[in-house]
């Protein structure tokens, strides 16, 4: 039997200078989310699979990756952070009546039915604002996930916002039967307006609900397209729906992060546990949204707790991926090198103690006699190391400055002993 040494379709490996940006990305996130008093809590790689059971709302059992315990019981790889929030918080924080701001980072897992270049695992870093619901919380998580963006050098950034009751209440007019309403939802996320109105041709619709689905191409960019959606709004709860949306437009301008927000009228949130505001960001160099976010006032009580909350996910693979497409620089910590022989190793553990002790990063190597320098300046450029200090047994040290290419003989003197 052939062994598979390599990894399996829809995971990969990370290292060296990749891993390192990836993480350096996590890290300017996760600080953008403390600044906004948000604390950290991690769950379980696995659940129960009740945790993600259809009623829940999130994935698609068959897109789950399920195994038993020793007892028998189905367990699933998350593949979706927020209902294990939900369930942690409405056990953990079951008496706690003040907003309650959590945040995490941890790998998701999607058995995607086709692959299509998709990652099966990814890494997510999220918040989630628990027990409030107002138009500030709605405000604040929008102004936090642009500020988080802004942190890791993003620039050309939008971030899309629809209300899930005005595409609901556009749904309802229609007096279609669920089949046909999923089918509509596919077909406007996939801005495939023409079989839209091929549906509501078949299904003998009414003239003024296929009026407003034609105007929905339309319900897209500032606030004039609130302004037409507030026309056609079908019901008094996508009425509302507009109205919110336009008080929580307010607010982010005193944020000041107007310029990067846009309205989407036909959005409906990815996962059906959504039940108000939901918004995805979207950037150059990558086909799919990297934020997923959204207001979910009822998850919280198939776990035992009522309570309203909101929050977001950036998938930090993809925004990684852009980045670097786009060409942004990540700061990562700087590299340094120490090259030694035997008889300068005390004089290098010495060097590279100092050099920790200031927070450098420092990588000892011991070379041989039959070593040439050319060998650990290949190494320090794959490293991309920042400089590298080639200790001689006379004394002198040979420093190089990778990234300007010079280098200079130094007399280090007793140093050296």
């Amino acid at each position: 039997m052939e062994q598979k040494l390599h990894t399996p379709e829809g995971v990969r490996d990370i290292y060296h200078t990749e891993c390192k940006k990836k993480l350096a990305v996590q890290e300017k996130l996760h600080r953008t989310l403390h600044l906004y008093g948000y604390q950290d809590i991690q769950t379980p790689t696995f659940e129960y699979f009740d945790v993600f059971r259809k009623e829940i709302g999130t994935i698609a059992s068959k897109e789950l990756y399920k195994f038993f315990d020793r007892e028998g019981n189905t367990l699933v790889l998350r593949p979706d952070i927020t209902p294990s929030i939900a369930r942690a918080a409405a056990t953990l924080f079951e008496e706690e009546d003040s907003p309650i701001r959590l945040c995490y980072v941890g790998n998701t897992f999607i058995n995607h039915s086709s692959y299509q270049g998709r990652l099966k695992e990814n890494t997510q870093l999220g918040a989630e604002l628990i027990g409030v619901d107002s138009i500030e919380a709605d405000a604040e998580m929008l102004a936090m996930l642009v500020d988080g963006l802004k942190s890791v050098g993003l620039t050309e950034f939008q971030v899309n916002i629809g209300h899930v009751d005005f595409i609901r209440g556009l749904m309802d007019a229609t007096g279609l039967k669920d089949e046909a309403i999923e089918e509509l939802h596919t077909l406007i996320t996939n801005r495939n307006y023409f079989g839209v109105e091929e549906i509501l041709d078949r299904e003998g619709t009414t003239e003024d609900v296929k009026a407003a689905f034609r105007i929905l191409p339309e319900l897209m960019g500032g606030i004039e397209a609130l302004e037409k959606a507030g026309k056609i709004a079908p019901d008094a709860a996508a009425k509302r729906a507009v109205a919110r949306l336009l008080r929580i437009y307010q607010i982010l301008m005193h944020y000041g992060v107007e310029q990067y927000l846009s309205f989407d009228m036909s959005m409906s949130g990815s996962y059906m546990y959504y039940t108000g505001i939901v918004f995805r960001a979207y950037t150059y160099g990558t086909g799919d949204a990297v934020v997923r976010g959204g207001r979910y006032n009822q998850l919280l009580e198939k776990f035992g707790k009522s309570t309203p909350s909101i929050g977001f996910a950036i998938i930090v693979d993809e925004l990684t991926s852009a980045l670097s497409r786009q060409k942004i620089s990540i700061e990562t910590k700087h590299l340094h090198l120490i090259v030694h022989t035997d008889s300068t190793l005390r004089w290098a553990i010495s060097l590279a103690k100092e050099f920790r002790s200031k927070g450098y990063c420092t990588e000892i190597l011991k070379r041989s006699a039959s070593d040439g320098k050319e060998r650990f300046l290949d190494y320090g450029k794959r490293m991309q190391a920042v400089s590298m200090l080639y200790l001689q047994e006379d004394g002198t040290i040979e420093m190089v400055n990778f990234r300007t290419g010079k280098e200079k003989l130094v007399q280090a003197g007793k140093q050296a002993q």
